[in-house]
């Protein structure tokens, strides 16, 4: 099978699984990239854990979720953000103020937009959680 959007599949298989009332979830291939929003959605108490597993074709991750997410996606293709611009994506992507999470790709690393916007920084959308 040809994966053309590791990020679009992985929030797919997320809400998928979060919909079914499943308690947890595969995502393959395992990427750097991934592991880094998992780890900010497992901070802002989206998902309750993850684990990395090799298992030599590229590895998975396998996620705890702790039924949180309502909705979740890939932000296609991958608009580049600055500060002032900041509040208009959210208001694109999230139903509400201070409600969920837009994950961005900036030069200090993956992190959230509330994150961004405390260090002063923009950069390119990934996906959105709430």
């Amino acid at each position: 099978m040809t994966r053309l959007n590791t990020i679009a599949d992985a929030m797919s298989a997320i809400k998928n699984a979060s919909d079914t009332g499943k308690s947890t979830c595969v995502i393959e291939p395992a990427s750097k990239l991934i592991g880094a929003m998992l780890g900010i959605m497992k901070e802002n108490g989206y998902i309750s854990g993850f684990e990395y597993v090799e298992d030599g074709r590229g590895g998975h991750f396998v996620i705890g979720l702790n039924g949180s997410i309502n909705r979740c996606g890939a932000i296609n293709p991958r608009f580049s953000v600055t500060l002032p611009e900041m509040e208009d994506w959210e208001t694109r992507y999230l139903p509400a103020k201070n409600f969920g999470i837009l994950l961005m790709s900036t030069s200090k690393g993956v992190m959230s937009h509330q994150r961004a916007r405390e260090l002063g920084v923009g950069g390119e959308l990934l996906a959105y959680v709430y």
